[in-house]
């Protein structure tokens, strides 16, 4: 029985500072705010049409 209270003891440690950290980087770090700038080709925008059409 006590390897076993020491192994849930090491799950729990190792759980604890896991989630330690994460609690400090979503509570200290801000993130940059900044303009995102995405090219689309001209052919994605205004397509041409390729073949005739069908009535």
């Amino acid at each position: 029985m006590p390897t076993l209270f020491r192994f849930l003891v090491v799950c729990a440690v190792i759980a604890g500072s896991i989630y330690g950290a994460m609690w400090a980087l979503a509570t200290f770090v801000e993130p940059k705010q900044r303009d995102v700038t995405i090219r689309l080709p001209s052919e994605r925008v205004n397509p041409q049409p390729t073949g005739t059409v069908q009535k």
